[in-house]
C-alpha cells in the first residue's frame, strides 16, 4: 500500500537541487519517470480522502488578563 502525502509533505521532500528521489516517488505510488501533473494528482487524491476538509486549527490561548467566573450548578 502506498502512502498518500499532503501537499506540504510533497514540497518538504524536495532534494536540495529541487527534485524528488525515485524511491520517495515510489513510496507515494508515482511511476518513474514521473508523469506530467503527478503533484496535482497526488494533491487532489489527498484532498478527496479528507471529506471534512483540513483539520481545524488549534485553539488560541486565553489572554493573560482573562479570568473566568465559575458557577456551581450542582
Amino acid at each position: 500500500m502506498t502512502y498518500l502525502p499532503s501537499p506540504e509533505e510533497i514540497e518538504a521532500a524536495r532534494t536540495p537541487v529541487g527534485g524528488w528521489k525515485r524511491d520517495q516517488l515510489a513510496a507515494w505510488g508515482v511511476p518513474w519517470p514521473p508523469p506530467k501533473g503527478w503533484k496535482d494528482e497526488l494533491a487532489e487524491r489527498w484532498k478527496a480522502a479528507r471529506p471534512d476538509g483540513p483539520p481545524a486549527p488549534p485553539p488560541t490561548p486565553a489572554p493573560a488578563d482573562f479570568s473566568q467566573e465559575t458557577f456551581d450548578f450542582g
